[in-house]
């Protein structure tokens, strides 16, 4: 079976956030069909969307895995539901938060799954650690390398502060 190359962005701002992350990333360890390959730095960053909430530690992965993107989502909101996440508000407080932000160089448009993540090129928090593990990437949507995105990125986000914690 073809393996593809799929990142994933991790979150967590509730209890003990590094080890949120870190108990997600040894759950997805573990799942048959997917080999983790690359983990960026945590960073430390602001809310996005909902401001009155503590800042969130996030960080990306990056697997290999011969699963259907729908499968893999399936997997991942598996771990969140039985980490105990709630989707109870927009944007609010998760202990972890598991987004497929590329899967290849495929464009997926399911209503329960857009891939690239839609706001993966906006957000500092994902392209940060994105380009930390793959100076390489290109968006298949955009055309547009990571250091090309991440430069547009941070001068629209000059008020957001992004701190590498480890």
């Amino acid at each position: 079976m073809k393996q593809i190359e799929v990142y994933i962005g991790l979150g967590s701002n509730m209890g003990d956030r590094a080890s949120n992350l870190q108990d997600a990333i040894n759950i997805i360890k573990n799942i048959i069909g997917i080999q983790v390959k690359a983990v960026s730095s945590i960073y430390l960053t602001e809310p996005w969307g909902n401001k009155n909430q503590d800042d969130f530690y996030n960080q990306v992965i990056m697997i290999e895995t011969h699963l259907s993107a729908r499968a893999l989502l399936r997997e991942l909101q598996k771990i969140e539901i039985n980490m105990g996440r709630q989707r109870t508000e927009n944007w609010g407080p998760r202990i972890i938060d598991l987004d497929i932000l590329l899967y290849g160089d495929e464009i997926v448009d399911f209503p329960e799954l857009k891939i690239p993540h839609p706001y993966a090129q906006q957000r500092l928090f994902v392209l940060i650690p994105l380009e930390e593990i793959n100076s390489e990437i290109v968006f298949p949507d955009s055309g547009m390398g990571i250091r090309e995105v991440l430069i547009r990125a941070l001068g629209r986000e000059d008020e957001k502060t992004i701190n590498k914690v480890d």
